[in-house]
């Protein structure tokens, strides 16, 4: 596959590093945007404007199967989608920063007349903030993910000094029926364990299940009839605004802090049982006096990093349980969890996920990722080509789980004796590294 990505952002060079090793990946921007990360890739370059056809035509745009635009420019990136569906038949994937762009540029009904659309419109604010209200949802969990409209979940806990769990081996520990571990990340690399596996301390354990058998597992193991009641928010932008809304909807107190007084009044007009402050997030005395220490959850959505990392360590000084922080760098990823931030989000994540759903096969999807990309969750369709056959018998050529099959409007958690038939749907949980074989062993099926 040939793959044209017009930005080297951040965003784009993820995107490139992802793809480059087995695919053909062209990056158009100008000489002086291509950083260190992209020479260091083996992919192709074209300076200028991906606006300009003549640019496109010297990037061999109608000889590519994918078009991406991810410059920091949402009117550059919707021009050169459109000009590169104008003179040819690739598809096109754009990112944006405004919702009405997004609503805008997703019609694809009768409603649109033209004969030149994009294919796909990725806003990562959106995404992001799609995950961070699903993590602050779940009292103690790192990571949420919700599959097969909302039946089944995957949650992610950090097993702390005083965990049952500490020391024991897997297939010991009386977890709840219809749960699964499916992996655990331990000194920061990801790995499928066995019954087996002795937990540690600080081990980042992955459980798959139906909703409310995870509902029980956390009960018991990680938090007893303990619910997010409230919530404060660090940063009144496009984020901090769209999750006070969805925090309204169930009723969660919610409050925001934000610097800026003209964009506190609009989130006052905005926002009917949100408590609006006026201050600096960084400031001690400010989170003292609002007493951010009751709050059972923080989340610092400025849109700079040193901001974020510098309120998330003052709110964990001052005794907040759980801290969310976004991180616009991934490279800082690493350091918000090492200096003790519960739970660090990035939009490039959100995309770069997106785009991978996006471009992959029409019979297997990438439902989410963890560890930074380290683990995926694919959802695989069984072809009718497969001979049925039992969970302990599908012999896979590289670790992974099926922690989910949904046949039908069943949902199902299997076991070893739990037969695979053609047409169901899989949910599996592997690494990164071995996601390539098992999309091949069902497709070659």
């Amino acid at each position: 596959m040939k793959i044209i990505i017009f930005g080297a952002t951040e965003l784009g060079c993820l995107i490139a590093t992802e793809f480059f090793e087995d695919h053909d990946v062209i990056i158009i921007d100008n000489e002086e945007n291509i950083t260190h990360d992209f020479n260091k890739l083996d992919i192709g370059y074209v300076q200028g404007n991906a606006s300009d056809i003549e640019v496109l035509k010297q990037a061999d745009i109608k000889n590519a199967d994918v078009f991406l635009a991810c410059t920091g420019l949402d009117e550059a990136n919707i021009v050169a989608c459109l000009a590169a569906k104008r003179i040819s038949d690739i598809k096109t994937i754009c990112c944006v920063s405004k919702e009405e762009y997004k609503s805008t540029l997703s019609i694809k009904d009768s409603d649109f007349c033209g004969d030149i659309f994009i294919d796909y419109v990725i806003w990562p604010a959106e995404l992001l903030t799609q995950e961070i209200f699903r993590i602050i949802t779940v009292a103690q969990a790192l990571d949420v993910e919700n599959f097969a409209d909302g039946r089944a979940r995957l949650l992610e806990y950090k097993l702390k000094e005083n965990s049952v769990l500490v020391n024991q081996k897997i297939r010991n520990c009386n977890f709840p029926d219809n749960t699964i571990i499916v992996g655990i990340t331990r000194n920061s690399e990801l790995f499928i364990p066995s019954g087996e596996t002795i937990f540690e301390q600080d081990d980042k354990v992955i459980f798959m299940g139906l909703a409310h058998a995870l509902d029980r597992l956390a009960g018991s193991f990680f938090h007893e009839k303990e619910f997010v009641k409230s919530v404060c928010l660090i940063g009144g932008g496009k984020i901090g605004l769209m999750l006070a809304k969805n925090l309204e909807e169930l009723k969660i107190k919610t409050k925001i802090i934000e610097k800026n007084m003209s964009r506190c009044e609009y989130l006052a007009q905005e926002l009917s049982n949100t408590l609006i402050i006026n201050g600096d997030g960084t400031n001690l005395s400010l989170l003292s006096e609002e007493e951010i220490s009751d709050c059972d959850v923080v989340v610092s959505v400025t849109n700079n990093d040193e901001k974020n990392l510098l309120c998330s360590l003052l709110v964990k000084q001052l005794g907040v349980k759980r801290v969310i922080s976004r991180v616009s760098k991934n490279l800082n990823i690493p350091l918000f969890e090492k200096v003790g931030i519960d739970v660090a989000v990035s939009p490039n994540n959100a995309a770069l996920n997106e785009v991978k759903n996006d471009l992959y096969e029409t019979n297997v999807d990438i439902l989410a990722t963890v560890e930074q990309g380290q683990g995926e969750v694919l959802e695989i369709t069984v072809p009718d080509s497969f001979e049925d056959r039992k969970i302990k018998d599908l012999n896979m050529p590289a670790k992974a789980i099926v922690g989910t099959i949904k046949r039908r409007n069943r949902v199902i958690i299997p076991k070893g004796d739990t037969m695979v038939m053609k047409k169901d749907n899989l949910i599996i949980f592997t690494t990164n590294i071995n996601a390539p074989a098992i999309k091949e062993f069902f497709k070659g099926k």
